[in-house]
């Protein structure tokens, strides 16, 4: 009986047992995602509750995405290094993270890739006011985009009610002559059709 209740168990227990993301490498304790020319797109979004350590260093990140990390309450070290890492607003977690980190100096060659004032510094020591300027210019940036857009848009409906305008007249034009023309075409017709008539009434 026992033993029956163990096989059924363990018919269950690949799918209770978290897998190894793709396209990583796992063991029971270690996930290798570093050298898979991975992104903040297709990073994955959850590891295993049992990784201690995680390499995701020599990838393609900018960034890591808010939470990634919180709940993996075995994780002792992520190996970051070799990615170009843009400290801008989303770099917020990551840093944050970096800083709850008991032995920073495992940390120190991850490093700000861009903007140009932030390149080179380490990112666990990096102040929220460096941070936030850069948050700062980046709306900035945004807000002159949509308004150059907004110039460009408002241009083209101007020139769109002109060359309706334009039409509109040329098209009174266009119908004042034709109706210009039916008129002198009625008067040529008119003596016509008098004199044809007026014979027959002769007769």
């Amino acid at each position: 009986m026992n033993s029956g209740i163990l096989l059924f168990l363990l018919g269950f227990l690949p799918l209770v047992t978290p897998t190894c993301p793709v396209p990583c490498k796992c063991t029971t304790n270690i996930t290798d995602c570093s050298l898979k020319n991975l992104t903040v797109e297709n990073l994955p979004t959850a590891f295993r509750p049992s990784a201690e350590i995680i390499h995701l260093g020599f990838n393609r990140l900018t960034s890591i995405p808010n939470g990634l990390f919180d709940n993996l309450r075995s994780l002792q070290v992520v190996y970051l290094q070799g990615n170009p890492w843009e400290c801008m607003c989303d770099i917020l977690y990551l840093r944050s993270w970096l800083q709850w980190q008991q032995n920073r100096s495992v940390y120190r060659d991850v490093r700000c890739s861009s903007p140009e004032h932030l390149q080179g510094r380490i990112i666990a020591y990096l102040t929220e006011d460096e941070i936030v300027s850069t948050c700062q210019h980046e709306y900035c940036s945004l807000a002159l985009l949509s308004q150059i857009f907004l110039f460009i848009l408002l241009f083209l409906q101007g020139i769109l009610v002109i060359f309706i305008i334009v039409y509109l007249q040329k098209f009174r034009r266009m119908t004042a002559e034709a109706r210009s023309t039916i008129r002198e075409l009625d008067q040529q017709v008119d003596p016509w059709a008098s004199s044809s008539i007026n014979p027959s009434n002769n007769d």
